[in-house]
């Protein structure tokens, strides 16, 4: 598996790694399949600009690298910018990731839409194209039992 440099790099000199003390928004997310968890904490000041990024992860290279460039990527960004931190523009910051860790670029961005979510919540305001996020991919199955006492 051929990691780019930059990836690599970012795995071995992590950067924006530990947490933000009452942050002003946390959002943790894992992939329980390849055992990663990520937890990224966002600083927002009062004009929406994300004045600050770190990130917790616990798995392997390809998500240390892509968490850590993703608080870099939402660094001194608007909110609606910080949306717009996809997973594709995650391994393209890297120049690539191996097909079978694209995942990993995937929960970056899960994390910081999660992180996003918790600021909404706890400010009461809405972010524009923002969703909640979902507790796991597959815990769709049981969200239909609850409508059944209305019948």
């Amino acid at each position: 598996m051929q990691y780019s440099e930059k990836v690599m790099d970012y795995f071995m000199n992590p950067r924006n790694m530990g947490e933000i003390e009452n942050a002003a928004g946390v959002g943790t997310v894992g992939n329980a399949k390849c055992g990663d968890i990520m937890k990224i904490y966002l600083d927002i000041d009062d004009d929406g600009i994300v004045q600050d990024a770190k990130f917790k992860t616990f798995g392997c290279g390809a998500a240390v690298a892509t968490s850590s460039i993703a608080t870099e990527l939402v660094r001194g960004k608007t909110i609606q910018e910080a949306m717009k931190v996809t997973n594709s523009a995650v391994t393209e910051a890297l120049d690539g990731l191996p097909a079978v860790k694209v995942h990993c670029s995937l929960l970056a961005e899960e994390a910081i839409h999660a992180a996003l979510w918790d600021y909404s919540q706890k400010k009461g305001i809405a972010i524009e194209g923002l969703q909640e996020p979902s507790d796991d991919d597959h815990s769709h199955d049981h969200h239909h039992d609850i409508d059944e006492d209305d019948e």
